[in-house]
């Protein structure tokens, strides 16, 4: 079985950048089995503990909440009682894996949770493609009210572990949130947020050299 499943993802770069002949599938549009083939190999190629195809698959747990995740979303879109399916899938993975992501969440193709422990994604948040968070990471809102409450996160966005995202504040493309930062304004694509509340550092090439390094927070 661990042969099999390592020549279906032989190579984890291929399932991550589309062709530039042709536009990006939306998640929605891929197979189940299309949509694992690239979760595994996004896992694979960002965790280096990821040593074959079968470990990934048996013992991650972000990619067990992703899976879950989806099962749970596709049922909420169906609406009626299927909401409350989602909702108890919802928990089931909760309990299952430590990552609590509602069943309304969006979220897009190559996502990974690494370790997985503690994150919490809210109802509204919106989670682009080829994005990675850390273990301790809330997308959280900051209203009562059933408006849009919670992050967008654009594509290739990382966030590093404890870090919170908080209200419907946007996260550019290519952006990284230091660990354990407050994020509570939106970050420009390539910029890096560290702190508490969160300072933006410019993209790397906007920056000196001279000050690349100078924040230990950097290093997510």
């Amino acid at each position: 079985m661990t042969a099999t499943l390592d020549r279906t993802v032989a190579d984890p770069t291929s399932a991550t950048v589309p062709s530039s002949s042709e536009p990006a599938a939306a998640a929605d549009d891929l197979s189940w089995w299309a949509q694992i083939r690239e979760d595994i190999a996004a896992a694979r190629r960002r965790d280096p503990a990821a040593t074959s195809a079968a470990v990934t698959v048996v013992s991650s747990a972000g990619l067990h909440a992703i899976w879950l995740h989806r099962l749970a979303h596709a049922q909420w879109r169906r609406g009626g009682w299927r909401k409350m399916l989602a909702r108890v899938i919802a928990y089931l993975s909760r309990a299952w894996t430590g990552v609590e992501i509602h069943p309304a969440a969006q979220i897009g193709r190559r996502f990974f949770i690494d370790h997985g422990m503690g994150v919490v994604i809210g109802e509204t948040a919106v989670v682009g493609d080829d994005c990675m968070l850390y273990h301790g990471v809330t997308l959280g809102g900051t209203a009562n009210a059933r408006v849009k409450r919670h992050p967008t996160l654009e594509d290739g966005v990382l966030v590093g572990s404890g870090a919170k995202i908080l209200g419907p504040v946007t996260l550019g493309a290519g952006s990284k949130v230091g660990a354990n930062a407050v994020v509570l304004h939106d970050v420009p694509p390539g910029a890096v947020a560290t702190g508490v509340p969160a300072t933006i550092h410019p993209p790397r090439h906007q920056r000196p050299a001279e000050v690349l390094y100078a924040d230990p927070a950097l290093f997510i």
